[in-house]
């Protein structure tokens, strides 16, 4: 049993009148001793479980997010004219809605902007659809490929795809007691503004409810963090619905201030505005959404090509690519219908397998 995880449990797991937050240091501590194994395994669920009930504060996922920051994985700068994408997406998937986050990553990519993801299998407790089963319909396969392949990946592509199950295994600790509770914990908020990449970056961050938009303001203004987009999207997702008004938070790029929260600029985007209908596609099943983004890739008109068309004309606008929504929608359309997107996919699939080839025949040597 470990005494200074006890007090730092007491101090959450003490109620609503002598319970008390934990400062950044000590939810750094906190988060560092969990995925280290060095508390008990009843004091890491009492204190997951002690954690959801209290709510945690910005300056708390602020802690958290500096353990990950010194033990976790990062990919290293590459070379880029602007600060790459981070998109942060659930860790329990999709049920509800087919999600179209890689067809966005792989358009921004052709047009010159990177684009990092990162996320593992399917986890509770949703157990939905997770990106990477989803590149891998599509024919990428992360799941083998060492941090130092990924860099590579990243550096000749501008995507790259940090798989936690390999390149951050003591996150699965975490993950298993995730199932054991049936609730996501804080890990899972705080993830979502997790950024595993040391040059600079602009993070996009996903939500569902309202003061967690709040939270991830606080945290980043913490850690001195300016670039970042907030999006309450599909399933807590990055992607912007169609069904209903999208509700974004921006920040002033590269502004500071003296508040407690980054300062965000609020917009509004009704799909209907822009031409799109006002429906969401819903999943019906992994093959079928392969089916439908083989279509996407190929140019051919459908619904999920318009939630590509959507999605990727905010992106192309908020990156500075384009100077408007409807520029960037026309641009994404152009790189869809002319093949630039099919053409990126088919250099990260032959770029990947190429490199793994190469880290195979390594490993085959050295077994050798």
């Amino acid at each position: 049993m470990s005494d200074i995880f006890r007090e730092l449990l007491k101090k959450i797991g003490s109620g609503n009148h002598t319970g008390e937050n934990l400062t950044r240091a000590e939810a750094a501590t906190a988060t560092s001793m969990m995925l280290l194994g060095e508390p008990t395994p009843a004091q890491i669920g009492a204190f997951l479980i002690a954690h959801r009930i209290k709510r945690p504060t910005g300056e708390e996922l602020a802690g958290m997010l500096d353990a990950y920051d010194q033990i976790g994985p990062k990919l290293q700068p590459i070379d880029s004219p602007r600060p790459i994408i981070v998109l942060g997406i659930p860790y329990d998937g999709r049920t509800r809605t087919a999600p179209i986050s890689p067809i966005v990553a792989l358009l921004l990519a052709a047009a010159g902007q990177p684009v990092l993801m990162h996320g593992g299998d399917r986890l509770p407790t949703k157990y939905g659809l997770p990106l990477v089963e989803i590149w891998h319909g599509i024919g990428v396969n992360w799941t083998e490929l060492p941090l130092e392949t990924t860099q590579q990946v990243f550096e000749q592509t501008g995507i790259g795809f940090v798989y936690t199950p390999r390149h951050f295994p003591l996150t699965k600790r975490i993950w298993e007691y995730r199932d054991q509770l049936g609730k996501r914990p804080p890990f899972a908020t705080m993830e979502l503004i997790w950024c595993p990449y040391a040059g600079d970056a602009h993070i996009i961050a996903g939500f569902v409810h309202p003061p967690t938009e709040a939270m991830f303001q606080a945290a980043l203004a913490d850690r001195g963090v300016t670039k970042f987009t907030t999006i309450k999207g599909l399933e807590g997702s990055c992607e912007l619905p169609r069904d209903r008004t999208a509700i974004i938070g921006l920040s002033m790029l590269g502004t500071t201030n003296e508040e407690t929260v980054a300062p965000i600029e609020r917009l509004h985007l009704m799909a209907r505005d822009y031409g799109f209908s006002s429906k969401n596609v819903p999943l019906l099943g992994i093959e079928e959404l392969i089916a439908q983004m083989q279509e996407v890739l190929r140019g051919i008109p459908s619904e999920l090509t318009q939630t590509a068309l959507w999605n990727g004309g905010f992106y192309l606008w908020r990156s500075g690519i384009c100077d408007s929504m409807q520029l960037g929608i026309a641009k994404a359309e152009k790189l869809l219908i002319e093949g630039a997107v099919a053409a990126k996919l088919l250099q990260l699939t032959q770029v990947v397998q190429s490199l793994s080839s190469v880290h195979n025949s390594k490993l085959l040597t050295v077994e050798n």
